[in-house]
């Protein structure tokens, strides 16, 4: 997260081989400098990892210029997915092109808008005597995005194989949560999955100092978790914030608009948000996957299109394809918590405020029973569905803090720590019997 870092002071070695492997998930796009790792010795004097401008940069700076360098052309913007970056250097080898190598997703890297080959024998300032750094350079430039997983090994070149591994049933690369590596004497292993997410669990006791508020996710290289989706929205300019879990309009554009990064087409679903703000102008519900680009148009609110629905908060009210129709109490903007069970398989919804559903067709529902929720069984879509939130009038400007498990409304915890049946994710309420939290996992079972 932004403005946050850890820190270790090392005693570096000559060493000449070295191997860097971290799995991100980015938040951010664009930007100059997000950086990743640095170990820096002195102002002309470093090794950096960031993105810049989306492409991937490493460099190894030494006294005023590079050494060695590897700067992608391929640029990396997906934020709904987790990246895995292995950087494996060995300047002792008689190939320059083999000295330093980048993997992506397990994939090497082979061409590069800049490079730089270390000459033979080179000593990396990746192990010198300095500071190393994760998620900043310097206490600056900041990493915006989650991180997991994070390795450094002191005196070895390994390559991608070592940290991750190729699905044999769905092709996609996975994460090794235990890799068999030898970490060196400044080497450690960050799994960042506790709330001290600098400890070393390498065996070298290489712990490293937090600054800033880490926040714990329950999003991680192993389970994906569903966010907002910045990169498709309706022109209008907000502010995406926490991981893109919070969305805020910055103050004069109406209808913010935006879907979340993982779609659906079965299964029972639950999530919690928070609307604050806008006097109660925010509306969340479901938006075919089809036309979802063509859905979000400035001044539109949610519901506005076909096929769409979604409830109101100013009103309580659901519109759908455009029109309104009564359901049942608003929760205002007195941070209520609203939660949202959707049963994609029987198309029918609920909504809570503060953990008690919504009455509806003559009695409080219930989703685990399938009872008194609203039936949008009229809409269609062959490419599935996605929740979308937004603002539902042109003077409203509310803010949406939402919780897809990840056990955090902004940078607030939830009080309570209610998990799913299949012990995923962290909610204020109870998740309705049958229902999941919307991540990778659950998706691949349930979904």
């Amino acid at each position: 997260m932004a403005s946050t870092r850890l820190t270790r002071s090392i005693t570096g070695s000559n060493a000449k081989k070295a191997t860097l492997s971290f799995w991100v998930k980015r938040s951010k796009l664009g930007g100059s400098a997000y950086v990743l790792f640095t170990n820096r010795i002195d102002a002309s004097n470093d090794t950096l990892v960031r993105f810049t401008s989306d492409l991937i940069d490493f460099k190894d700076y030494q006294s005023g210029s590079n050494v060695g360098r590897l700067e992608t052309t391929q640029v990396f913007r997906d934020i709904s997915a987790w990246y895995h970056i292995v950087i494996s250097i060995d300047t002792t080898l008689g190939t320059a092109d083999d000295r330093q190598k980048m993997y992506v997703n397990g994939e090497q890297i082979t061409s590069f808008a800049s490079r730089t080959n270390y000459p033979q024998d080179t000593v990396l300032n990746i192990n010198k005597t300095g500071t190393m750094e994760i998620g900043a350079n310097n206490g600056a430039d900041y990493f915006d995005g989650l991180m997991s997983y994070f390795a450094f090994v002191d005196g070895t070149a390994y390559d991608a194989s070592y940290f991750g591994e190729t699905n044999t049933a769905t092709g996609i690369w996975k994460i090794k949560t235990a890799p068999s590596v030898t970490y060196g004497t400044n080497g450690f292993f960050l799994k960042m999955d506790t709330s001290s997410p600098g400890t070393d669990t390498s065996g070298n006791s290489n712990t490293f100092t937090a600054s800033g508020t880490p926040t714990l996710a329950q999003d991680n290289a192993s389970n994906n978790f569903a966010t907002w989706n910045p990169q498709i929205n309706n022109g209008i300019t907000g502010n995406w914030l926490n991981g893109n879990t919070t969305i805020a309009p910055n103050g004069d554009t109406p209808n913010l608009y935006a879907p979340v990064t993982i779609p659906v087409s079965k299964g029972k679903w639950y999530s919690e948000h928070m609307i604050t703000g806008g006097n109660g102008h925010g509306s969340l519900g479901l938006a075919g996957a089809s036309n979802i680009a063509g859905m979000f148009k400035i001044n539109f609110e949610p519901g506005e299109t076909s096929p769409s629905f979604a409830f109101k908060c100013i009103n309580g009210s659901i519109k759908m394809n455009g029109s309104n129709t009564t359901y049942g109490s608003a929760p205002g903007t007195s941070d209520a918590i609203l939660g949202m069970a959707v049963d994609i398989d029987n198309k029918k919804v609920w909504y809570s405020i503060n953990g008690t559903y919504v009455t509806y067709g003559g009695g409080v529902g219930n989703p685990a029973s399938g009872t008194y929720g609203f039936d949008w069984s009229s809409l269609s879509d062959d490419f599935g569905w996605l929740i979308i939130c937004g603002d539902s009038e042109v003077s409203g400007y509310g803010n949406w803090k939402s919780n897809f498990g990840n056990g955090f409304f902004g940078t607030t915890a939830v009080a309570s720590s209610n998990a799913d049946a299949a012990g995923h994710g962290l909610f204020e309420y109870a998740v309705p019997t049958g229902y999941y939290t919307l991540n990778t996992k659950n998706l691949n079972t349930y979904g």
